[in-house]
């Protein structure tokens, strides 16, 4: 500090008296000077789901999807709420990017437990550019670029009706080897 620097801090500090009692005083920790952990581990995969433009799927459109060679019975019982949910996840009036986060885990986790049927909340908007229909619009999209997911449709006033979808997912491997041998033990 040169002379001046030094007089103004005098001028500024002058009426100031130290604390007498320290035991009432909440020190705050220093931030850390370590860097933020960004390298994932070995057993976890990037988050792969697009962000950016968006192209906004009217309100009265409704989503659905189904994969090539999916019985259209299989996703007539998916839209009539007839198969029983493993899992659901409420994306209600959090921010897109963690919904997107959210998402990734909640797909990573259904198929590590081997969930097939799933309800993913996202909420009514009231027009087009509302956030609810922004992230049902970013559903769409991000449903689609999961293998595991076979067909997604708007679920019953009960689970949410317009504000909400069932996802249905492919089957492991391992449920494909119990269902082949659980058929096979009937036929003998």
């Amino acid at each position: 500090m040169n002379l001046d620097d030094e007089d103004l801090f005098r001028d500024a500090m002058g009426d100031v008296t130290p604390l007498k009692d320290c035991a009432n005083t909440q020190w705050l920790r220093a931030p850390s000077t370590k860097e933020p952990r960004t390298a994932q581990r070995e057993d976890e995969e990037e988050n792969f789901l697009t962000r950016g433009f968006l192209d906004i799927i009217p309100l009265n459109t409704p989503l659905e999807y189904k994969t090539d060679g999916m019985q259209q019975g299989v996703v007539e019982k998916l839209r009539l709420g007839k198969y029983p949910l493993d899992a659901s996840l409420n994306l209600l009036r959090q921010p897109v990017e963690t919904c997107r986060q959210s998402l990734f885990s909640f797909m990573l986790q259904a198929r590590k437990q081997g969930l097939r049927n799933l309800l993913i909340i996202h909420g009514k908007g009231r027009d087009d550019e509302s956030h609810a229909n922004i992230v049902r619009s970013y559903l769409s999209r991000w449903l689609q670029e999961f293998d595991e997911v076979q067909s997604f449709c708007v679920a019953q006033p009960q689970h949410g009706g317009a504000g909400a979808l069932y996802v249905g997912l492919r089957k492991t491997d391992q449920a494909r080897l119990e269902n082949r041998e659980r058929h096979a033990k009937r036929s003998r």
